[in-house]
């Protein structure tokens, strides 16, 4: 059977051996509920504040500030939702972009269906919102500001820094929230430096487990629970913690090392792929020069994503056709950047993680050069 090489890593990533580890340990001997005050629970609460204590670290927060969530879509509803609720008395416009996560936009939309004057802003053709976009829609009466820091499909990374700037400027109530599940892990990102009030990521993008999330909520902000009962969390998301798979994010946190120099020979690895892709003269780059370089969108042109995506599944390659929560649909990210139809549904998204090679990508490309080649003929 041929290597497997999976290059979705924005869908998901596969969990790494720490991550494994950690989450079977707990299951087996950190099995007592964290509320409980005999030393079954004290020894699961320990490594939930481990967890907790890594997380805060990674970002400049402290521990407090972190929550734990089942998803970074739950922990997005919670900022979001919360904000809104603690802003409404001084305001009620809500400014976004057209190219967030459906968790965010979804949410945002349903706002607007209760009264609040929802802004969806442009972006450029690199997908990204320019400083003057963030100045006409950020008003002295804007109570949440919500931007991802980069985006899934394209890897564009939005200005965080500036639209904290232009908030203080305006002197608006405005937190600002940044979902920032396709960056954390993957590029240093500081809650001090971002100027964030909330900020939201996922474990299972990190090679952690699927079904755990987490919130930070600055010091100063405090925002009403959406799930209440025990009062978990601090009262902000009540049920038992997961702890296993807390844990598991734990260990999948444990081998990212240093995340700047990873960085760096991710850019290589992205060069490396547009350069081969490129020379195949069939191929078109749809993520800009300066996107995160985990993330690779192109178009194949004359040829529809997911008859591509299957042929090369078959070749053992895994690629996706845009977001896993698009489902196969057309892209709304590559619409609102101005590409046209036929670039849209050829669109296949590319996805790294630390694993892949240069030799996953040559091989990539040698299965686009025979699926074109096999369907000319066949039409």
């Amino acid at each position: 059977m041929k290597r497997q090489i999976y290059l979705d890593n924005s869908a998901t990533t596969k969990p790494c051996k720490s991550a494994v580890k950690y989450m079977l340990d707990s299951m087996e001997n950190e099995w007592g509920n964290p509320s409980s005050l005999h030393i079954l629970g004290m020894n699961a609460q320990i490594g939930v504040d481990e967890c907790r204590a890594c997380v805060a670290k990674a970002l400049h927060a402290n521990a407090q500030e972190i929550y734990f969530t089942g998803s970074g879509t739950e922990a997005n509803n919670t900022a979001i939702l919360g904000a809104a609720q603690i802003g409404k008395k001084r305001g009620k416009r809500i400014v976004t972009t057209a190219v967030e996560h459906p968790s965010v936009l979804n949410t945002v939309k349903r706002l607007g269906e209760q009264g609040f004057e929802t802004v969806f802003l442009k972006v450029e053709k690199n997908g990204v919102v320019s400083e003057e976009e963030l100045r006409k829609a950020i008003t002295a009466d804007t109570v949440l500001v919500s931007m991802m820091l980069v985006n899934n499909e394209l890897g564009a990374v939005q200005p965080i820094k500036k639209a904290a700037e232009i908030i203080k400027q305006v002197n608006a109530p405005a937190l600002l929230h940044c979902d920032a599940v396709q960056a954390f892990g993957k590029m240093p990102v500081s809650v001090k430096d971002l100027g964030v009030d909330l900020l939201t990521a996922s474990g299972h993008k990190i090679h952690g487990p699927k079904g755990i999330g987490f919130l930070y909520v600055r010091k100063a902000v405090h925002i009403p629970a959406l799930i209440t009962g025990g009062g978990q969390e601090k009262g902000l998301r009540s049920g038992t913690e997961a702890v296993p798979l807390i844990r598991g994010l734990f260990g999948a946190m444990t081998e990212l090392g240093d995340i700047a120099n990873r960085l760096e020979k991710q850019k290589k690895l992205w060069q490396y792929a547009v350069q081969k892709l490129k020379a195949t003269g069939f191929v078109e780059i749809n993520s800009a020069e300066d996107v995160l370089p985990y993330i690779l969108n192109i178009s194949v042109l004359g040829y529809r994503s997911e008859i591509l995506l299957h042929f090369l599944e078959r070749e053992n390659i895994y690629v996706s056709s845009g977001s896993a929560c698009a489902k196969g649909e057309g892209s709304y990210v590559l619409r609102e950047c101005g590409f046209d139809r036929k670039r849209i549904d050829s669109a296949l998204r590319i996805s790294f993680c630390c694993e892949n090679t240069e030799q996953d990508i040559d091989a990539l490309v040698q299965a686009l050069i025979v699926a074109t080649q096999k369907l000319r003929k066949a039409n």
